[in-house]
């Protein structure tokens, strides 16, 4: 598994600049090769990591979901009193 390039220039795009759509995407492939096995343990480890900090990546863009909503929520709660 090759970590998403950025078009513009070929570098790697750091985790922390990725979209919800493309770190799922990502962890869905990881989580595929760690479960078809063949790889040694070392590139096992460091699949593992990545699909760790993909996982904590998705889990900031759901709770940034969750306080967008309940914000949202609040706000129309606020304006019908």
């Amino acid at each position: 598994m090759v970590p998403k390039e950025r078009p513009e220039d070929g570098s790697i795009t750091p985790i922390s600049e990725m979209g919800y759509e493309i770190c799922r995407d990502e962890l869905i492939e990881v989580v595929r090769q760690l479960e078809q096995g063949g790889l040694d343990l070392e590139a096992s480890l460091q699949l593992w990591e990545r699909g760790e900090q993909l996982a904590k990546r998705c889990e900031q863009h759901l709770a940034g979901a969750r306080q967008r909503i309940a914000d949202a929520l609040a706000a129309a709660e606020a304006d019908e009193s």
